[in-house]
């Protein structure tokens, strides 16, 4: 905790007085990003700092292995698709992009099996991507296996986005655009996905 604490001084001390009149700015008037991110909870992947973005401009919602579930307004917790639901139908982003990464573990393990003592939930959850499996079947080699799955997992994502009704909707109009990305934790590159599901460098 005293690193945190010792950070947060240095904000208040260099960066705050530089960027006050932006919070300043953001509480008077609300946020209004164009662009929201899903991305993965992997601590080694900022969003934030992978688009050089200041505070207000991205809407960011982070997950274990970036997945989105499909649609299904039920009793149960949602916490991905309220994210979506806020910033679709009441932000109104423009762009919507889903940002896997290399080295994912969450990917992992649903290629090598959930370690025992985090039985509870990541099980259950990294299922949403089990079809990404099939995709490494094909790769020569475990590296190859793993981008491939992580890939795959971006494009299940997207599919499972398209369920959402009024996310198909704002598509259909033109006044959404969704995007998939892959993030190279030790090149620092991104690569992006076409409309045929390719991922080549941005």
């Amino acid at each position: 905790m005293q690193r945190l604490l010792d950070g947060y001084r240095r904000f208040r001390e260099d960066t705050w007085p530089q960027q006050r009149a932006r919070f300043e700015a953001l509480a008077a008037e609300g946020q209004r990003p164009r662009t929201m991110i899903i991305a993965c909870s992997d601590s080694r992947v900022d969003p934030q700092m992978i688009f050089a973005s200041a505070p207000g401009e991205l809407f960011i919602v982070r997950n274990v292995a970036n997945l989105v579930p499909p649609y299904m307004p039920d009793a149960a917790f949602h916490g991905t698709s309220a994210a979506v639901e806020f910033a679709v139908r009441v932000l109104g982003v423009r762009d919507l992009v889903v940002m896997g990464h290399a080295l994912c573990g969450g990917i992992r393990a649903l290629r090598e099996g959930v370690p025992a003592e985090a039985g509870d939930f990541i099980a259950g959850w990294i299922n949403i991507a089990a079809r990404a499996l099939d995709a490494g079947l094909r790769c020569d080699t475990p590296e190859a296996a793993q981008e491939a799955c992580e890939h795959e997992a971006v494009r299940i994502s997207i599919a499972n986005l398209l369920t959402f009704p009024w996310v198909a909707e704002a598509v259909a109009a033109g006044a959404l655009a969704l995007h998939g990305a892959h993030f190279g934790v030790a090149t620092g590159r991104l690569v992006l996905m076409d409309a045929q599901g390719r991922f080549a460098p941005a």
